[in-house]
């Protein structure tokens, strides 16, 4: 039987980051793969990371920056950016972004394993 999610979870994250989950652990108790909106303002940035998860992420409005190696991939509005389990990456944003992050399987914050140093 089809399910609606009536609202998304709200995962709290520092940074003025807001993380809206529709599928996954924290909203639908989904573990293969979760689905959430997220909003993050000009001058965001996250710790480096090397997740266990595959994610797949579509900007919506403004620019993401995705560092990986000596490289930054700046993903626009319209575009998408896949990153693969075990790659060491870190999101930001300069201007601000709006996106819609896909993550296999589902995210749990202690699968990111983020740097502590960064």
């Amino acid at each position: 039987m089809p399910e609606i999610i009536s609202s998304p979870a709200q995962i709290p994250v520092p940074g003025g980051k807001t993380i809206e989950e529709f599928v996954g652990h924290a909203s639908s108790g989904d573990t293969g793969v979760s689905v959430a909106h997220m909003v993050a303002p000009a001058g965001w940035d996250e710790p480096f990371q090397a997740p266990t998860f595959d994610e797949f992420t579509v900007v919506l409005e403004g620019e993401l920056l995705v560092d990986h190696g000596d490289e930054t991939s700046a993903v626009v509005a319209g575009q998408a950016i896949i990153t693969r389990a075990g790659e060491r990456i870190r999101y930001r944003t300069a201007s601000g972004a709006r996106y819609v992050a896909v993550c296999l399987p589902a995210f749990a914050p202690e699968d990111a394993h983020r740097d502590e140093s960064s």
